[in-house]
Formats: structure tokens, sequence, C-alpha cells
């Protein structure tokens, strides 16, 4: 088993036993992201078995931190910690080099909204337990080419969410032949009568955070701003994994006329890559306190999911 840390991204190690600290990110680059701001993990730390702990912080100054109301968090904020903890822990710990692409294949998390922190002020320091596991090597047994994250997530010494998710990893060469195998379905289509959204009906701080459209009668994922400090904090050429799944949760919202808003559990598989154009069809049936979506472009699903509400 390879289980080494990365050429270039590893950090200066403590002390045995050293508490984790909240004083400062890891490198940006170490979680793919381009802002220093838009970075959560602060450290992460080896029990070995195949066992993490991890410092985050929540800031409130964050992007998609509700205005107003009580100081709870946008729950999309564990799918970004679970996001940045499966990309450090590889690269650092399993060798997976630095300039590998990664693709998610499933996440999901469940939120504890009686436990789940509040932040009046500042921010919310986040303690987090992973353990790796399904972890696939190539056929020539020298490299990582995937493996399952679980994570728990904890704030002033109570559990509050739990997160998992599974991922593969690609050299630039393969992901070079897999995308060459889906072009072809990406010329702009216009959508002639459609209407954006107020961010008041999607429960989302500012128009720029609107992802979805409605054009007669469908909706579609196409986000108001295609440079968004979060949802595309760098370029990409398909649509973010966590740009699918605030868009299920907004067209959620949009399909229960704002009654269902803030999930406190979700599944999503992405079966495919989901192209920035044409926009995908977002689609939602809703029963009771669940909604179950599923996004197709070109007439064909290239992502499914569950969202569940109280």
């Amino acid at each position: 088993m390879i289980v080494r840390e990365a050429h270039g991204l590893s950090e200066p190690s403590g002390p045995a036993g050293r508490p984790l600290s909240w004083s400062r990110t890891v490198a940006r680059e170490a979680v793919h992201r381009v802002s220093v701001a838009e970075v959560l993990l602060t450290d992460v730390r080896t029990h070995g078995d195949n066992r993490f702990e991890a410092a985050a912080q929540w800031p409130r100054s964050h992007p998609t931190f509700p205005h107003g109301g009580d100081g709870r968090h946008h729950p999309l904020m564990i799918a970004e910690t679970l996001r940045e903890l499966g990309i450090y822990i590889p690269t650092r710990y399993y060798a997976v080099p630095a300039g590998a692409h990664f693709l998610i294949r499933d996440i999901s998390y469940r939120l504890d909204p009686e436990t789940e922190p509040r932040a009046p002020y500042g921010a919310s320091d986040i303690t987090c337990r992973a353990a790796v596991t399904d972890i696939r090597i190539s056929a020539c047994g020298t490299f990582v080419t995937g493996m399952r994250l679980d994570v728990v997530l904890s704030a002033g010494g109570k559990l509050f969410a739990w997160a998992g998710g599974t991922a593969r990893f690609l050299d630039g060469t393969t992901y070079a032949e897999t995308r060459a195998a889906v072009h072809g379905h990406t010329a702009r289509r216009r959508l002639r009568a459609a209407v954006r959204p107020s961010p008041a009906q999607l429960a989302v701080p500012a128009a720029r955070d609107v992802l979805v459209v409605r054009d007669g009668g469908v909706v579609y994922l196409d986000p108001a701003d295609p440079r968004h400090p979060f949802f595309f904090d760098h370029w990409s050429d398909h649509m973010p994994g966590l740009v699918l799944l605030e868009g299920a949760r907004q067209a959620a919202a949009l399909a229960t006329g704002g009654a269902l808003t803030r999930p406190v559990a979700c599944r999503m598989k992405a079966i495919r890559f989901t192209e920035s154009y044409p926009p995908a069809v977002a689609e939602c049936t809703v029963h009771g306190r669940t909604c179950v979506f599923r996004l197709r472009q070109a007439g064909i699903c290239t992502a499914v999911g569950v969202l569940q509400y109280l």
C-alpha cells in the first residue's frame, strides 16, 4: 500500500499529540483553490490505519452564509469540507499527484439541526474525524486511482454532521481521453424566454448566487455568475460537483414555492460529466419532505440524487 506524503504539499509536522490548529489555512493548492479566502481546512493529521483528524473553520464572511437568520451555516459547507479533505488527504498521504484530476462519483451528507453550530460572531471551528476505505490501485500496483472518504464533523464537542463520498483520480492523459469521448455535446443553446428567480425565492444571499433559470416551465442549470468566488473559484471544463448539488437544491426550492430550502440530508451520484453548455435540465419530484432530482443534458442523465428536509 502506498501511504506517504506527496512531494511539494507536505506541511511542517509538529510534536506528537499537538492539538489541532485553527490559526491558518492549509496551502490553497492543496485543496484546489485559487483564493485563500475560500479555503476551509486549517490542519490535518494522520492517526495511521487510514484514519485522520482535521480542523476547518467556517466563517460568517463566506459567500454562502445566509444574511440575517440565526447564525446557521449553509449545509453546503459540509460538502465543501468533504471536498477539501478528499483532495488534501490523497495528495498528502497517498502519493496522488497534485496535478491529478479528482472526479466525484458520489457524495452524501446528513445534518443534525439540534447540534449544528451557530456563528453569531466571526466563525465556527469544526473538528473532523475521517476514515479512508475502498482504496483502488492501478493495474501496475503503483498508483492510487480512487478511494472512499467518510467524515464525522463536530463543533464545541458536539457531533452534528456525517458526510461521505467516493472519488477517482485521473492523470492528464487519461482525463484528456475521457473528456474527448464526450465532446460534441457542448454547443451553446440560447434560452429565449428564461426567467431568473429572485434570491429570496431560492434562499440565497444575492443575485450572483442564483444557479438556475426557468424557461417555458422547465428549470435549467444556468449560473448567474460564471466567475462566482465560491462555485467557480477557478476555471473548469465542466460543471463542478458542488454546483450540481446547489443547483438541485435551488431547483427544489423553486419547485416547492420556497417550502423546501434547507436540506438536512442529501445523496448525489454523478453518472457522467455535466457540461457547461447546453444548460442541463434540473428535474425535481417532490414526495412530502423528500425531493428526488435528476440532471439531464442533451437528453442524457448526468446526475441523480435525493434531498431530504425536516
